[in-house]
C-alpha cells in the first residue's frame, strides 16, 4: 500500500490549468503529506518514545522496548523496499556518530545530561535506542530527497562541506576543553552554503529554496521534539532533575549544524549525489 502512495505522491496527476489559491492549497497540501511520509521512521519512533509506558512492558524496560521497536520498525522497513540497503547502512552511520556523542555527553567528567532509568541495553550508560534519535534526521531526510525529487543547486565542494562537517562534530566533544566555536563554525556554514538552493517538486512544478532556510528548520523542529522527549523524561539535562524547563533556545542552534553534518553524509550517497550540482 505505500508504494502506491509513493508512486502517487511521486507521479501525481496533471493540474496544469490549476491557478492562484487553489494551486497554491494543493501544492501545499501535497507537501505537508510528502514530509508527514519522509517522517515515517521518525514519527513512529518518536510516538514510541512518548507512548511507552515508563515502567515498561511484559518486564522489559522501557528503553530496551524502544530499541526493538526502532529495529523493527527498520527492517520492516527494508522488507517492504522503503530503504536501500546503501541507505540502512548510512543511517546505521547516524546511529553510531550519534551514540558515541551521546556516551561522551553522558560520561562522569561531563554530565551534560542523563538517562535515569534502567535498561539492559546500556553501554557506557547510554541506552541503544538513543542512536536512532539521530538516525530518524538521516531517514527524513533520504527519505525528502526522494519523494520531493531533489536536487541542489550551487553546492560547495565536497571536500570543503566534508571538512565543516567534521570541525562541526569535533566541537560537540572539543567545547568542554578549550571553548565552543559554534558560531564560528556557523559562519562558515553560512558563507559555505550561501548561494546553495534547494530545487523541490511537492506537486508538478519545481520550487526552490535556500539550503540554509531548510537546515534552520529542521534544526527548529528537532528541537520541538528534544522537548517533548524530555519532557516526558526519555532523557533529562541537569537543570531539569528537579522540574521540568523548556530547552535553552541555544539547542537549537546546536542541532541546526547538526543537520548540516548529516545533510552531507547524506549528499555521498551514489543516487544522491547524482543530483547535486558542484559549479566549477
Amino acid at each position: 500500500m505505500l508504494q502506491a502512495i509513493d508512486a502517487h505522491l511521486m507521479t501525481p496527476p496533471p493540474a496544469s490549468n490549476l491557478r492562484g489559491w487553489r494551486r497554491f492549497l494543493l501544492e501545499f497540501g501535497y507537501f505537508g503529506i510528502k514530509e508527514a511520509r519522509a517522517c515515517l521512521f521518525a514519527g513512529l519512533f518518536f510516538a514510541a518514545v512518548f507512548l511507552m509506558p515508563r515502567g515498561g512492558l511484559l518486564g522489559l524496560p522501557r528503553y530496551d522496548l524502544l530499541l526493538l521497536f526502532a529495529l523493527s520498525v527498520q527492517a520492516w522497513m527494508l522488507w517492504r523496499k522503503l530503504e536501500t540497503w546503501d541507505e540502512f547502512k548510512a543511517i546505521g552511520l547516524f546511529h553510531a556518530i550519534g551514540f558515541a556523542l551521546e556516551a561522551f555527553k553522558v560520561s562522569g567528567g561531563i554530565q551534560s545530561w542523563s538517562y535515569p532509568d534502567f535498561a539492559y541495553s546500556k553501554v557506557f550508560g547510554v541506552p541503544l535506542f538513543s542512536g536512532f534519535m539521530y538516525a530518524a534526521v538521516g531517514s527524513y531526510i533520504i527519505q525528502a530527497w526522494r519523494l520531493l525529487d531533489i536536487r541542489i543547486l550551487h553546492h560547495p565542494p565536497y571536500w570543503m562541506a566534508a571538512c565543516i562537517a567534521l570541525l562541526i562534530y569535533a566541537n560537540f566533544f572539543s567545547h568542554h576543553y578549550i571553548g565552543d566555536y559554534r558560531w564560528y563554525l556557523a559562519a562558515c556554514a553560512l558563507g559555505l552554503y550561501a548561494r546553495a538552493v534547494v530545487v523541490f517538486r511537492p506537486y508538478d512544478r519545481e520550487r526552490r529554496m535556500p539550503l540554509l532556510l531548510g537546515f534552520v528548520l529542521t534544526g527548529f523542529f528537532i528541537w520541538l521534539a528534544e522537548n517533548l522527549s524530555t519532557f516526558f523524561g526519555i532523557w533529562r539535562y541537569p537543570d531539569q532533575l528537579g522540574a521540568w524547563s523548556v530547552v535553552h533556545i541555544g539547542k537549537w542552534s546546536s542541532w541546526s549544524l547538526l543537520v548540516v553534518m548529516t545533510f552531507t553524509l547524506v549528499a555521498n550517497l551514489k543516487h544522491i549525489k547524482a543530483r547535486i550540482h558542484i559549479p566549477d
